[in-house]
């Protein structure tokens, strides 16, 4: 009796979760497809950055830094139009040694921030959609044992379909992920390469 009455109770809260469940599928969907249209933006934003600094000829250091305080220091006007990229590269080229490492490490710490949704889409999808189709199994049997299979069909339908969503929402959240990932890199890399170039000038100033 007992076991029956936990079986039982059991049973009627994982009933209960096939809502939520599908609600947050939805959520996520929505939210993949809102970053499937951030990453066209992104990829964009990257094209632009690549022409203007990272496919950029290896210049002589000093040329570099002058060409990048002429471009960043000067256009004051054009302010509105940079991202945080620029301007924390603005920052850079007027900022001490240990206060280019605080910029940095909050930069770093920012692109970090960006990837947080990309990892709940690659996460909580597949956890979304393999509740969503566990739960409809328990009604989809009873059906089928009672001889109702109106009831057993609409439930695997509902199995299938929660599946499929959360597969999508995973299979979208791993492509931005990925994408952000090369992307963040390759701004740390030529950031890392600036702020060594700066070192390099203050040593040769003392």
């Amino acid at each position: 009796i007992i076991m029956k009455f936990i079986s039982d109770t059991m049973f009627l809260l994982s009933n209960g979760l096939l809502i939520p469940v599908i609600i947050g599928l939805l959520l996520l969907f929505l939210l993949a497809l809102l970053m499937l249209g951030g990453l066209i933006e992104r990829a964009q934003r990257y094209k632009r950055l690549q022409r203007r600094y990272f496919s950029h000829p290896r210049e002589n250091s000093d040329e570099l830094l002058n060409r990048l305080r002429s471009e960043l220091c000067s256009d004051s006007g054009k302010q509105d139009h940079r991202d945080l990229f620029e301007e924390l590269l603005k920052e850079l080229l007027n900022a001490p040694s240990a206060q280019r490492e605080l910029l940095i490490g909050e930069y770093e710490l920012r692109l970090d921030k960006r990837l947080t949704y990309p990892q709940v889409l690659t996460k909580f999808g597949p956890i979304l959609g393999l509740m969503g189709t566990l739960i409809p199994m328990g009604p989809a049997l009873v059906g089928l044992s009672s001889g109702d299979m109106a009831t057993m069909a609409y439930n695997m339908q509902v199995a299938f379909a929660t599946t499929v969503l959360g597969l999508f929402v995973s299979a979208i959240g791993y492509l931005v992920l990925q994408r952000l990932h090369r992307y963040h890199h390759q701004e740390l890399i030529y950031i890392d390469y600036i702020d060594e170039l700066l070192n390099q000038a203050d040593n040769e100033k003392r």
